[in-house]
């Protein structure tokens, strides 16, 4: 069965923080039930600007003083998922399944596989190619080699077979705020955007992205 599929629309990071625990706790209460009340979701966000580092993540990969930080109007938030330091804002789209993938026969692994997956193929509609690798989660271009560049950044949580946290996807993000940080943990990485990579930058690029990667991502799950 696919989740539903909701665009938040372009919301405070922790205000979807807030959302997706409630989602997540209710589908963890949910999980051993012979037929399930709580609904699976898929939900599309935009941010304001903000730092997120993962639970083991190295804070001194921010490079910004907290100084530095209120002056962009952004702040750095440790969270519960994997992964190290990353950036969400405007032009980005970020992802966050909620989902039982016990149900769906995934382990964590698998899972991973699956959201990256899903962004190559969307990427490959573009005519931009991409890779994974099992070095650094993620979706890349030029892996291996010297101008390796990370345009989707994986991050998640899973708590008995339930999801959380997700993808951030650049489309026309503003790279310049990946300055501040080591992003992911990297610092001989670039990262890119899709408006970057076409060399181009059009309006509804952004609403484009969010309706064909929905598309991808539930059919894949489906």
């Amino acid at each position: 069965m696919s989740p539903i599929v909701e665009d938040w629309g372009r919301v405070p990071y922790r205000e979807a923080w807030e959302r997706q625990k409630e989602i997540f706790g209710a589908l963890i209460d949910d999980r051993g039930a012979a037929v399930p009340s709580v609904t699976e979701r898929v939900a599309l966000v935009e941010h304001d600007p903000v730092y997120t580092l993962g639970f083991h993540g190295d804070a001194g990969n921010l490079l910004a003083s907290r100084e530095r930080l209120s002056r962009l109007g952004a702040e750095c938030i440790r969270i519960e998922r994997g992964g190290d330091i990353t950036y969400h804002g405007p032009g980005q789209l970020v992802v966050y399944p909620m989902l039982n993938i016990v149900r769906r026969g995934l382990g964590v692994k698998k899972y991973i596989e699956l959201l990256e997956g899903a962004v190559t193929e969307l990427l490959k509609a573009y005519g931009i190619e991409s890779s994974s690798n099992g070095d650094a989660i993620g979706v890349w271009l030029d892996w291996g080699m010297p101008t390796a560049r990370k345009i989707c950044a994986i991050g998640v949580k899973v708590s008995h077979g339930i999801t959380m946290h997700g993808l951030a996807l650049n489309v026309t993000t503003d790279l310049n705020a990946f300055s501040e940080i080591n992003p992911c943990g990297f610092t001989d990485k670039g990262v890119t955007s899709i408006a970057r990579e076409l060399g181009s930058y059009s309006p509804s690029l952004f609403a484009e992205v969010k309706i064909r990667f929905a598309e991808i991502l539930t059919r894949r799950l489906g």
